[in-house]
This record gives structure tokens, C-alpha cells and sequence, in this order.
């Protein structure tokens, strides 16, 4: 039986195709998985499922869910469907988690009302989820105090708690260490073994290849090559997906050390906390201009609160953050590992960029030199933020933090939504602009591979 039937797929904004038209069927106990270049459509196929386009952009096509066609169903039938027979996990996991409730409290009401479970038994899940996923300690902590790859999890925990027959999953192993990475890929790979459905999206070929079923890739809101993944993954026909293989972050060669300034940022002793959990403790450091410096470790040991104390946004415990004389306000930027979080959600990113210029003086040829370097078509700045993909507000935040001329860039896995060719031209560039402006960037990142080819020097945290 199919379970997903897709046909003729295109998606709009106003007159301009995004996407397809696209065509597949996933049948019950199959897994099909998309990849393909950031901005290609890939998670437009899976809100078009869904059910939830953000509201400008205009489906034609048919899509049928269990053999209904679920277009001409009223939008209260068809949301009733989530959680119970078809489940999402969406890109970004502040998106579908209640800051104003507990991360475990969130999990365990997916168990009973979605699940229909008792509340004892829906704590009990809850915590065997926890517990599976490395989590458990954590079922107190709000969302807001959880690092991305936790958020992650627990948004994971969440969406399938409910235990829906049919799981999109779209970029589920973004910012997880390779530990956490390979639970996540089991427990995605035992949803059609049980006799699920799985559509996953991702930008990550050794997940893909974990991950097994067919494959299907996008460039340019079109398919270009689709098949068995061994197949397609083994010996690829179109060159694209060639191009794609072979930009795979182990397949790059080890960056050459430049020339570094004078010292710029130092901590002394820090020791930094997260409520009463200590997570760095003792830490020394010196970042020099146009040093590149990557940080490593597992999800949760407080990568990002070291950026969040170096920029001056988390009071250390102890120990102090010192900045070289002469460094302005705005020298030290933070890039976020979660672009919505930094952009506000009803202002174009058009007039984002445009306040961002005015206030700081810098002429509009540069803004449009910067998105031009990052392969950002103007276009995109006509919309909101959550009209784009994850991948373009990725790297429209690196174009708006380098508008301010910083001589520090705190860059938290700044292209953890990026397809392989793009990430590697995007850090290309930034280590290109490290070198050339003398900015030294602390780069946090979950692959080991990009923290040795990428950095001059690595930090791991454990």
C-alpha cells in the first residue's frame, strides 16, 4: 500500500516557481530520502505534505495520504491527521517547541494526548525517551536553556512520541555529534523496519547512506537524479550529485595556516554555568587576528555558552573575558546556531539589512557584494524569514555579521544547514575574509573533520 503519494508537486511565490513539479510514492515499510543544494525546495515538499506552506506561497499539484487526497479535506480534518497518523520534525526545533514549557512536560503531553496514555505511563515514556536520547536531567530545563542539538532531540521525542505511522524527518541530525548522530539515524531506520513510513531530508551523505531506501535530488526546485541509494551513492549519473559526493567535508584538503595579528579576545579561568550545571571550568584561551580556531565536543557540553560568554552575553561564574584595546561595541559578533532566533519574524529581511546598513554606515553595493559572495539572489530579501530556507537565512546572518566590519566572528555551527558544495564555499569565504581583514573567528562545529581541515587550531571540549 502507498503510504505518501506525491503528484506533479510545484510551489509559488506569486508568479515564481520554487519548486517542481515534483512526483514519488513511499509505500509502507519504504524510506525515501531527499538531498540536494540549501534553497532547492527539499523542506517545501515536506510542509506541502504537511499541510502547513507558510501562507504567500501558492501548491498546484495532488498530494494523497494512505490514498486521500488530503487538498480537499477542510484545514481542521487535515491537521487533525498530525501526531496521530503523520508526524513532523521540523527544520528547526524552536519551531515547534514551547518556550514556556519544560522540555520533558512537552514530550510527555505528546504521549497523552497525542498517544493516549495514562499520566503515569506517559511520565514513564517519557522518561525511557529521555534516557534513550542521552536527555535524562534535562526534562526541567525550558527550551531557551537547552543547546540546539538537545532541543533537537527532545523536538525528535516529542514528534514521534504520538507514535504516527508516517514521520517526516527534515534535517534530523543537524548539530548533533557523531554519537548522538548515529542514535538519532537508528531509531529514524527502525520507523520503517516497524513498519512505518520515513521521508527524510538531509545535506549530510553519510546519514543518507545510513539511512538507506531511495534517494532523490534537488538542485534548483528541480529533480535532477533519483533511484536506490546504493545505486545513486555508488555511481552517480547526473554532476551534479557527483559535485555533491565529492564536496563532503572528509574529501577536503587541510587548510593552510595564515598569517595572525596581535591578540584580540582571551579568557582567564572561565568557569561557566548553565543554572547550578558547571560546564566549563577553568577554561584559559587567546584568539589573535585572523586566527581561525574550531571548537568540538558533544551536544550539550557548553560550546555554545563559551561563544555566549566570549560575546558578553553570558556572565561567567568565574574567571574574566578580556577584549583588546580599541575593539568597539559591535567588534565581536555572534553568528547563531538558530538563524530564526536571530532575525524578527514579521520584518522583511530586505529591511533587516537595510536597518543594518543605515545604522552602521555601510553603503547597499556592499550588502549586495556580500550576498552575491554567499550565492543569495536579491529576490529573497523580499521576504520574511520564515519564507526561506534554512540554509539562505543561514548565510544571510554571516552577511549581515560581516556588514559591521567585526575583528571577532563567534560562529556557532554557522552551516549546519548548508548542503555540502555550499558549505564549503561559504567557509571558503569566511576563512578568505579572516585572512584578508585580519578577523579571527572561533568556529564551533559537531564535524571533526571541518575542525581539523578547516581550522588552524581545534579545541575540544569533553
Amino acid at each position: 500500500m502507498i503510504a505518501i503519494e506525491v503528484q506533479n508537486l510545484s510551489v509559488f511565490v506569486i508568479n515564481e516557481c520554487l519548486l517542481g513539479p515534483v512526483s514519488f510514492q513511499i509505500g509502507i515499510g519504504e524510506t525515501l530520502v531527499i538531498m540536494g543544494e540549501t534553497g532547492a525546495g527539499k523542506s517545501l515538499i515536506a510542509q506541502a505534505i504537511l499541510g502547513t506552506l507558510p501562507k504567500n506561497l501558492r501548491m498546484e499539484g495532488k498530494i494523497l495520504i494512505n490514498g486521500k487526497n488530503v487538498d480537499d479535506i477542510p484545514e481542521s480534518e487535515r491537521s487533525a491527521l498530525w501526531g496521530r497518523e503523520i508526524a513532523m520534525l521540523p527544520q528547526e526545533p524552536w519551531l515547534s517547541l514551547d518556550p514556556l514549557m519544560s522540555s520533558g512536560r512537552q514530550v510527555e503531553e505528546a504521549h497523552q494526548y497525542v498517544a493516549g496514555l495514562s499520566p503515569k505511563e506517559a511520565r514513564r515514556q517519557t522518561y525511557e525517551d529521555l534516557i534513550l536520547l542521552g536527555l535524562n536531567g534535562d526534562e526541567k530545563r525550558l527550551p531557551g536553556k537547552l543547546s540546539g542539538g538537545m532541543a533537537q532531540r527532545i523536538a525528535f521525542a516529542a514528534a514521534t512520541a504520538g507514535k504516527a505511522p508516517i514521520l517526516l524527518a527534515d534535517e534530523p541530525t543537524k548539530g548533533l555529534d557523531s554519537q548522538r548522530q548515529s542514535r538519532v539515524v537508528e531509531l529514524l531506520c527502525d520507523v520503517p523496519k516497524k513498519g512505518g513510513t520515513l521521508l527524510a531530508i538531509t545535506h549530510e551523505c553519510p546519514v543518507a547512506r545510513e539511512l538507506g531506501g531511495r534517494l532523490i535530488v534537488l538542485r534548483n526546485g528541480e529533480v535532477v537524479e533519483q533511484g536506490e541509494m546504493s545505486q545513486v551513492l555508488s555511481d552517480p549519473q547526473a554532476n551534479y550529485t557527483k559535485q555533491l559526493l565529492a564536496a563532503d567535508p572528509s574529501t577536503w584538503p587541510n587548510s593552510k595556516p595564515g598569517r595572525h595579528g596581535n591578540e584580540v579576545l582571551s579568557a582567564r579561568n572561565l568557569t561557566i554555568n548553565r543554572g547550578d550545571k558547571t560546564l566549563i571550568k577553568n577554561l584559559n584561551l587567546t584568539l589573535h587576528a585572523g586566527e581561525r580556531v574550531a571548537v568540538s565536543g558533544p551536544s550539550g557540553i557548553g560550546k555554545t555558552s563559551l561563544l555566549d560568554a566570549l560575546a558578553g552575553l553570558l556572565r561567567p561564574k568565574y574567571g574574566q573575558v578580556c577584549r583588546a584595546s580599541g575593539l568597539g561595541l559591535y567588534s565581536v559578533q555572534k553568528l547563531y546556531q538558530d538563524p530564526p532566533a536571530a532575525f524578527p519574524p514579521h520584518v522583511s529581511l530586505g529591511q533587516n539589512l537595510r536597518d543594518i546598513a543605515r545604522l552602521h554606515d555601510v553603503s547597499w553595493g556592499d550588502v549586495m557584494n556580500y550576498l552575491a559572495a554567499l550565492g543569495l539572489h536579491e529576490a529573497l530579501l523580499a521576504r520574511r524569514p520564515d519564507s526561506v530556507s534554512g540554509g539562505e537565512l543561514q548565510r544571510i546572518s554571516i552577511a549581515r555579521a560581516l556588514l559591521v566590519k567585526p575583528k571577532v566572528l563567534l560562529a556557532d555551527e554557522p552551516t549546519s544547514r548548508l548542503d555540502p558544495i555550499t558549505q564549503r564555499d561559504t567557509l571558503d569565504l569566511i576563512a578568505e575574509i579572516s585572512r584578508s581583514e585580519g578577523i579571527a573567528v572561533m568556529l564551533v562545529t559537531h564535524n571533526p573533520e571541518i575542525a581539523e581541515k578547516w581550522a588552524d587550531r581545534s579545541i575540544r571540549l569533553d
